[in-house]
């Protein structure tokens, strides 16, 4: 199994990739779902840090899986059933979200979480051994990736107390691990095959985010709940998800990550910086939902908190957009003042009669700006 060619040309993503993001859907999906029952029931601060606890194994997963396939991806029947053995994971680790959200039992999402990283390691040692030239850094990720599967694992041992410090250590292990591991080489990764990755998760979670606000305003209507705030709540969410598509695909991401092949910091900057993009595109379609309750008495909100659940993952997503996807294109100075205007714009709607539908119309006016400047 030895590298692929960095600039082979018309690489894409393959069937069994696109069978990986498929399978990661359900993850995504019920990270959602919990993060709305967390908000609905008014445990913001608690349910946020859980969500972005279990998010952050989804798409670490997916992510460390992405960057190994764009290297190292001869598609044989070994690696097939390598990365099924991680579709296994995926799932058994969607299965454990809303246990680890609703009782904080970690075992089954941990479980999970070890059989798709554990086979992952097993892939990392595969690479070492079939590539001499890069045996020190794939024998790295090998070791580093195991070595913190044990470590994820004793955390089920340790005193309740001692668990979220716990936490903390493992996934300052985890993000190490790459910058340990390619400090001994780097490996042959193809910037339009991860550009494509990274563009098609961006979808996955845009419509995740959309559908789980089309579930819970269609069930608001189902209820004969046809008002004018809830409509307003509907179209803002479309007009915020429509932007949010837009300012992502404003500049290709090939492009940035060809001109940085060979710089290391700017690479990790934008691929760790995604876990932002990624979360806040998530977190919307559960504020949007949870806003939804709110508008037809499900839960008792204060208004401006039951707003909040809406406008702060939009500003997340915008600062995130512009400073990990957009700003690395040597955008014009002027533009950050641009994009922290409308992020700030958009929290104060919070305190408008309709923050959804507000914050869609500032993340429109921003989308026309950038289009006219670009």
């Amino acid at each position: 199994m030895t590298g692929r060619d960095p600039a082979q040309p018309h690489r894409t993503a393959t069937p069994l990739e696109l069978f990986f993001d498929l399978c990661f859907v359900v993850a995504v999906a019920q990270a959602s779902h919990s993060l709305h029952g967390a908000l609905a029931h008014g445990e913001y601060v608690s349910g946020t840090l859980r969500f972005a606890l279990v998010f952050f194994t989804i798409w670490w997963a997916w992510m460390n899986f992405t960057w190994f396939a764009s290297a190292y991806d001869p598609d044989d029947a070994p690696y097939r059933l390598t990365v099924l053995v991680q579709i296994t994971g995926s799932l058994i680790l969607a299965s454990g979200v809303s246990r680890a959200f609703d009782q904080g039992d970690l075992l089954v999402i941990t479980l999970g979480y070890v059989v798709l990283r554990t086979a992952l390691a097993a892939l990392w040692l595969r690479a070492g051994l079939a590539a001499p030239d890069r045996r020190r850094t794939a024998f790295r990720f090998a070791a580093g990736v195991t070595v913190c599967q044990v470590g994820w694992g004793t955390l089920l041992f340790l005193p309740a107390q001692a668990r979220l410090p716990g936490i903390a250590v493992m996934i300052l292990a985890e993000v190490l691990v790459p910058v340990w591991a390619q400090s001994a080489g780097m490996t042959p990764w193809h910037p339009h095959h991860i550009a494509e990755r990274y563009e098609l998760f961006t979808l996955i979670v845009l419509g995740e985010s959309v559908a789980a606000a089309t579930v819970a305003i269609r069930e608001s209507f189902d209820r004969h709940y046809a008002t004018g705030a809830l409509c307003a709540l509907a179209a803002g969410g479309l007009l915020m998800a429509f932007a949010m598509w837009w300012l992502y695909f404003t500049k290709p991401a090939h492009q940035l990550l060809a001109t940085t092949h060979q710089v290391n910091r700017r690479r990790f900057t934008w691929a760790y910086g995604h876990y932002l993009i990624f979360a806040s595109a998530t977190a919307e379609g559960a504020g949007l939902a949870a806003y939804a309750d709110h508008l037809t008495h499900r839960h008792g909100a204060p208004v401006a908190a039951a707003a909040l659940m809406v406008t702060v993952p939009a500003a997340v997503f915008v600062m995130a957009v512009w400073a990990v996807h957009l700003r690395p294109h040597r955008q014009r100075a002027t533009d950050s003042i641009m994009f922290a205007t409308a992020a700030s714009g958009v929290l104060l709607t919070s305190w408008s009669p309709a923050p959804a539908l507000l914050a869609g119309v500032l993340m429109g006016g921003l989308v026309t700006v950038v289009v006219r400047r670009s």
